[in-house]
């Protein structure tokens, strides 16, 4: 298990290019299930959520084949039944129910793992599966789904923190072959589900309004192969932003779509750091003195709760207060305990953290506990004085494409070592 010991106090310089979004390519891939033809996915992240995605679809029947950032699939004959070794590992894979369902009209899918930030049932994924005709069971750790037909219908995937991206993927994929038109109501808005309907759409698929609380599909009888590239990661631009306003750098994020970044960018604009757009590329640099801010994570295009991490450590450098406010995952804020031992100010009180900024951060061993937390904890990492040791990072290699080296081209002091 690898660790990352990081010397604080270097200013980030110089450009970064964004690599394609983990949270799109992993959907986009269970959907190449749905035909028996080749598909083709460019901008593809190397990552380990990537590989275990590669396996699971290689261990359904699929030929998995990835050469630089170009992945080609094609998935002639598959079953239905999803290894319980595999999923476990990753909440992801759970959005291959919804095609298997689609092509096979059966599927037995292992319950997923992931990061532990809370509870994250996919009973909306059930609800709006059997809304199309599947009859659903859950046994020995398996959800296990059949359907004589899919019939399309009204769908909705509103949930107690707002609609469920991954859902609304299952639901889309498992329609654009179900019978008639499904008309999906309280629909995820993230980019990534968009990316997904413009796939499935290169692939024949009858998609209108992704991107709106209302998508409406109408099924085919059948889908072909295509060609598709993946769209940057919203998520992996922020981090870098947010590293460089923390660090008093200046860096320019290649490849950023900042069109997906709204809420992010005026939150850092209204924290004192200055954001220069020029076409799909984001200069950040520091404008003056931080200022603190309070902040909601919201379902798209609210303020993400995966940035949330990120920017509490920005406001635990912020003179002044502020308030962060967790309303997607109650136990989102297990880096706070880790972000103390560094020296921030940090109190929780039911969903919302409340940060009192402006001490020094001194460098101290810490420990990741999901993914976002350990980005937020090598940003830590960079500013405090000091060394700093974060580890299990292999949460990071989950969903950040070689992150130490890129760190390291903008003149992080920094290095990977393996734990006994």
């Amino acid at each position: 298990m690898d660790s990352l010991s990081i010397k604080g106090g270097v200013p980030l310089h110089g450009e970064v290019a964004i690599g394609g979004a983990k949270n799109a390519v992993l959907p986009i891939m269970a959907a190449s299930l749905l035909t028996a033809e080749p598909c083709v996915i460019r901008r593809v992240p190397r990552l380990s959520d990537v590989s275990f995605m590669g396996q699971i679809l290689t261990s359904l029947g699929a030929r998995v084949n990835l050469d630089g950032d170009t992945l080609k699939i094609q998935a002639v004959k598959i079953k239905g039944v999803g290894d319980y070794d595999l999923i476990r590992k990753m909440r992801g894979s759970i959005c291959i129910l919804g095609p298997l369902l689609g092509r096979l009209r059966r599927a037995s899918v292992s319950l997923p793992g992931g990061c532990v930030i809370g509870p994250r049932p996919i009973d909306l994924h059930l609800k709006g599966l059997s809304q199309l005709g599947a009859r659903i069971i859950i046994e020995g750790g398996y959800v296990r789904a059949r359907a004589q037909r899919l019939m399309g219908g009204e769908v909705f995937l509103g949930g107690r923190a707002g609609p469920t991206v991954l859902g609304t993927a299952n639901v889309m994929m498992a329609a654009v072959l179900a019978e008639g038109v499904t008309i999906i109501e309280s629909a995820a808005c993230e980019p990534e589900v968009v990316d997904l309907a413009n796939f499935l759409s290169a692939m024949g698929a009858r998609i209108v309004g992704a991107g709106s609380p209302t998508v409406t599909i109408t099924g085919v009888k059948e889908l072909h192969g295509a060609e598709h590239e993946v769209i940057p990661d919203r998520i992996e631009a922020a981090t870098f932003a947010i590293a460089t306003a923390a660090t008093n750098g200046e860096v320019t994020l290649l490849d950023a779509r900042p069109d997906h970044m709204h809420a992010v960018l005026d939150k850092l604009r209204e924290s004192g750091v200055k954001v220069e757009r020029r076409g799909s590329a984001l200069t950040v640099k520091r404008g003056g003195q931080l200022k603190p801010v309070d902040i909601t994570t919201l379902p798209y295009a609210g303020f993400p709760t995966d940035v949330q991490a990120q920017m509490m450590v920005l406001m635990t450098l912020t003179p002044g207060i502020s308030i962060i406010t967790e309303r997607i995952f109650e136990s989102r804020f297990m880096h706070v305990s880790e972000l103390a031992r560094l020296g921030a100010d940090i109190a929780i009180e039911g969903p919302s953290a409340i940060v009192k900024g402006g001490r020094p951060l001194s460098g101290a061993p810490v420990m990741a506990s999901d993914l976002r937390a350990s980005a937020a904890l090598v940003i830590a990492g960079l500013v405090a004085k000091g060394t700093t040791q974060v580890k299990r990072i292999y949460h990071l290699d989950r969903g950040y494409e070689k992150i130490d080296d890129k760190l390291k081209r903008l003149g992080a002091r920094l290095g990977r070592m393996e734990e006994s």
